[in-house]
């Protein structure tokens, strides 16, 4: 939801929104009494908010709204930034905003808005329902990657290169961020630039795996933890 006291504000956005796949806008208005209902419902997961509006300004809104969704706000004014940040805003938009800057703010809520999702999943232990993907940030888009089509994960510089059934998926999230939110019982970390898939290994020759007809190196480091998880003496 976009919420601007200026027309031409409220069409800038619109349209930007209109231009990024995932993004779906629910309400466009300079009312700011109007909005808060709408953003206080759950069909509203992220506000494009303005700060000086009448009856109800943009700290007024996130006072009261209470951190029900995500909120990115849009100002021509910077004084704002320590008290959005008060309220975990996701971003924080100066005017005149442009197409590249705004991608970068939605970029950042998708990562958010999907990390939120995985904890809750991780949460709900005792419900009967496993959590068999994860999502991925490649490019400008979030990827769905299911877990049991993952061989391994191989950290390449700047980025990291996801190998599955399907291919690969290449992400600059860190290789350490992606190893905190795969199992821990069903992948491990063998190398600093390798987590490999337990259930994916064809052999292990003394400091090598082998996954889909690749030699993936065993460091010294890791050693010990693959050989618990595998039950397997390992000599380097």
């Amino acid at each position: 939801m976009v919420v601007d006291d200026e027309p031409l504000a409220l069409e800038l956005l619109a349209d930007y929104i209109a231009k990024i796949p995932g993004l779906n806008l629910i309400g466009s208005t300079s009312d700011g009494l109007m909005a808060l209902g709408l953003a206080k419902s759950d069909e509203v997961d992220l506000v494009f908010l303005d700060m000086q509006m009448p009856e109800l300004n943009g700290l007024q809104f996130m006072k009261i709204l209470q951190r029900r969704c995500m909120v990115i706000i849009t100002t021509a004014y910077s004084e704002y930034a320590l008290d959005g940040y008060e309220y975990h805003v996701i971003d924080y938009l100066l005017k005149p905003i442009t197409i590249e800057r705004f991608m970068i703010a939605v970029e950042k809520a998708q990562l958010h808005f999907y990390g939120i999702l995985q904890k809750q999943e991780a949460i709900v232990t005792m419900m009967p329902v496993t959590v068999n993907y994860i999502f991925i940030k490649s490019d400008y888009r979030i990827v769905k990657v299911n877990l049991d089509e993952i061989y391994y994960l191989e950290g390449a510089r700047d980025y990291v290169i996801i190998h599955t059934m399907a291919g690969q998926t290449v992400t600059q999230q860190s290789l350490k961020s992606l190893e905190e939110l795969l199992p821990a019982n069903l992948f491990v970390r063998v190398h600093k630039s390798y987590i490999i898939a337990l259930a994916k290994i064809n052999f292990i020759e003394r400091s090598r795996i082998s996954i889909n007809q690749q030699l993936i190196p065993i460091s010294d480091t890791y050693k010990d933890k693959v050989a618990v998880l595998t039950n397997k003496t390992i000599a380097l």
